[in-house]
């Protein structure tokens, strides 16, 4: 099944420019055709196609169905961003298609990379909502300093810091995670969250955690911390 994405369909009637040109240009669609148009907030719109234009395709709704997310809590990441852009693209891309609720670029002390494109990690979150058959996006936020961010989540009942200083205290998130309560996770650089980071964050009701024996990269980190949320979660429904 083909998704077209058009946040505010209900209210237009129409689809965004990108998705008129797939839906007409590329697929052929054409008036009187059913389509199936996601808002990104929960809801599939199923569609009559009334005029084909390549750039405002309008169409009729003809059905509704609500597709909230299918795990039962917030999953917020926070993740330091790659120096390498493909890869916090990836990683956008492969949360989103496990399941996310919000990604936040982190600005650290060892960042390697300072700025980051809000605009195309969007676009990539939209694509990979579509192609999952999903009909939440995630919500990416600007890169934002770390100690905004972690007081910026002091309501979640369930936060956690992994990194990988031996010299601190840590225990597996698979161990210590709780399915079903609200979640925020935070991965730092590839150098790691600094002391007076973990130190902050803890301070903050972060718990400090290790993702397993094995060095991983940081976009690698922050999708097995994802995954092994839904993996607990999933355990725990069955």
């Amino acid at each position: 099944m083909i998704q077209f994405f058009a946040p505010d369909i209900e209210s237009t009637l129409t689809l965004p420019e990108s998705d008129s040109q797939h839906c007409v240009k590329v697929l052929r669609k054409v008036p009187g055709d059913i389509i199936e148009v996601v808002d990104g907030k929960g809801n599939r719109f199923t569609c009559r196609l009334l005029e084909a234009h390549s750039k405002h395709a309008r169409v009729e709704i003809v059905g509704r169905e609500s597709l909230p997310p299918f795990w039962p809590n917030r999953i917020a990441i926070g993740v330091a961003p790659t120096k390498h852009l493909d890869r916090m693209e990836w990683l956008t891309e492969k949360l989103t298609e496990i399941g996310v609720n919000s990604i936040t670029p982190l600005l650290c002390r060892w960042s390697e990379r300072k700025d980051i494109k809000t605009v195309r990690l969007e676009k990539i979150a939209v694509s990979a909502m579509k192609q999952s058959l999903k009909a939440v996006c995630p919500e990416i936020s600007p890169i934002t300093p770390f100690k905004r961010f972690v007081d910026s989540v002091k309501d979640y009942p369930q936060k956690f810091i992994a990194h990988c200083d031996d010299n601190q205290p840590r225990q597996l998130l698979s161990q210590l995670y709780r399915p079903d309560i609200d979640t925020v996770i935070i991965i730092g650089p590839e150098g790691d969250f600094s002391p007076e980071e973990i130190a902050a964050a803890v301070d903050a009701g972060f718990v400090a955690v290790s993702l397993g024996d094995a060095r991983l990269r940081t976009e690698t980190a922050a999708l097995v911390a994802c995954d092994t949320c839904h993996i607990i979660n999933q355990l725990h429904q069955h």
